[in-house]
């Protein structure tokens, strides 16, 4: 006899749409070596939700075909360095009017749509390519 298992449940809710983060005008020399950064994910609680990481050194990313950042995830993981694009960046080391302007616009975006969720939401906005880059979906390009 073959036992047949239900198929997943659907996901509570379909990603968010992010037009903030690929039109953010931050520059390389924003980060440096040492800062501790935030990349936003989603909600939590509440809150904003993401991956906290280090700056570890200047690093070409190559989906977009400019200057990024090889980034270290102190917690390891599956992958414990990546290359990510600035804008994709928040500071946690310090707090820089770009960062808290980027982050109140994404709190005024997102919060109001999961209002009394308390569930971890991962609004889906990013891949990690074979080669170890954090790409944006809004920064993929075909065939990669």
């Amino acid at each position: 006899m073959t036992e047949h298992c239900p198929p997943p449940p659907p996901p509570a809710f379909a990603p968010t749409p992010d037009p903030l983060t690929p039109s953010r005008d931050v520059t390389h020399a924003h980060f440096e070596a040492g800062d501790q950064i935030v990349v936003l994910k989603g909600i939590a609680g509440g809150e904003l939700w993401g991956d906290a990481m280090r700056v570890v050194a200047p690093s070409w990313h190559t989906p977009t075909d400019e200057d990024g950042w090889r980034l270290r995830d102190a917690t390891g993981g599956a992958q414990t360095y990546i290359t990510g694009h600035p804008r994709y960046l928040v500071h946690l080391s310090r707090r820089c009017p770009d960062c808290l302007i980027h982050l109140r616009a994404m709190e005024d975006h997102l919060l109001p749509k999961y209002a009394g969720q308390d569930a971890l939401i991962d609004c889906g906005w990013y891949t990690t390519t074979a080669l170890g880059q954090l790409v944006h979906i809004a920064d993929i390009r075909r065939g990669q």
